[in-house]
């Protein structure tokens, strides 16, 4: 995997920017065609504008939640609200990080990844959603894999969750293309019907004893103390690649 990029503690002689004030702006998870990062709320309009266009066929409801399917002008507050909300009540010990996904400098997408007690529990959760023109082409499996190896390689998480509903065929095909072992049933009602889902569960050692593609992970270092953590080479264990080294 690409190296880290380490930066020291901010002074009072450096400018006033997003990163600077908020380190999680400059976090970069880079994979062969894709960049993660946190969208500024210039991003959010663009990213608004793709999920407003279509995210599944009107006849299917795939998220936990039908936010999908608001009415204007919910739909649009709705999206903005989640988005800053989610940054506002971020704390170490609960957060939850909206990524944009970047092809070519366009947004085609949504990756989240959710921890509650990160420091103790090391158990991540995963959410995400493609713009229709986008599907289909391998790029939900790639993004998925780039939050991983930040989730694991990056944080030194042990466990990372996911769940879709039974019918998802895309989402669960990526999730056993990428070596998660089944993990029960569970269910969800988003349109008031409740629907049985499967979940997945993918933990470091198994992430660690398979092929995976390189992620470099740029702005780590002054972004751990948000995520509840230290050095996360520190909580790896014997064996794991370092954060920030090859791992193909």
């Amino acid at each position: 995997m690409g190296g880290v990029y380490r930066r020291a503690p901010m002074t009072a002689d450096d400018p006033i920017t997003l990163a600077n004030a908020w380190p999680l702006f400059g976090l970069r998870i880079r994979s062969e065609r894709l960049v993660l990062r946190l969208p500024t709320d210039d991003d959010l309009l663009g990213l608004l504008a793709l999920a407003r266009a279509g995210m599944h066929p009107p006849e299917e409801m795939p998220f936990g939640i039908a936010w999908s399917t608001a009415p204007s002008p919910a739909f649009e507050r709705g999206f903005m609200q989640h988005h800053w909300g989610m940054r506002s009540s971020w704390t170490p010990e609960s957060w939850y990080l909206n990524l944009m996904i970047e092809l070519d400098g366009r947004p085609i997408g949504s990756q989240s990844m959710h921890g509650t007690q990160f420091a103790t529990m090391r158990t991540v959760d995963t959410g995400s959603w493609l713009g229709r023109p986008h599907q289909g082409q391998g790029y939900g499996r790639e993004m998925r894999a780039a939050v991983l190896a930040f989730a694991f390689d990056g944080l030194g998480a042990r466990v990372a969750l996911t769940e879709a509903f039974l019918d998802n065929a895309a989402s669960n095909g990526v999730s056993r293309s990428l070596g998660y072992e089944e993990n029960g049933r569970g269910a969800l009602a988003p349109e008031g019907v409740a629907r049985e889902t499967q979940r997945f569960r993918m933990t470091a050692e198994r992430w660690w004893s398979r092929p995976r593609p390189s992620v470099e992970i740029d702005g780590l270092d002054r972004c751990l103390p948000m995520f509840g953590v230290g050095d996360a080479a520190k909580s790896s264990p014997p064996g794991a690649p370092h954060p920030g080294r090859d791992s193909q």
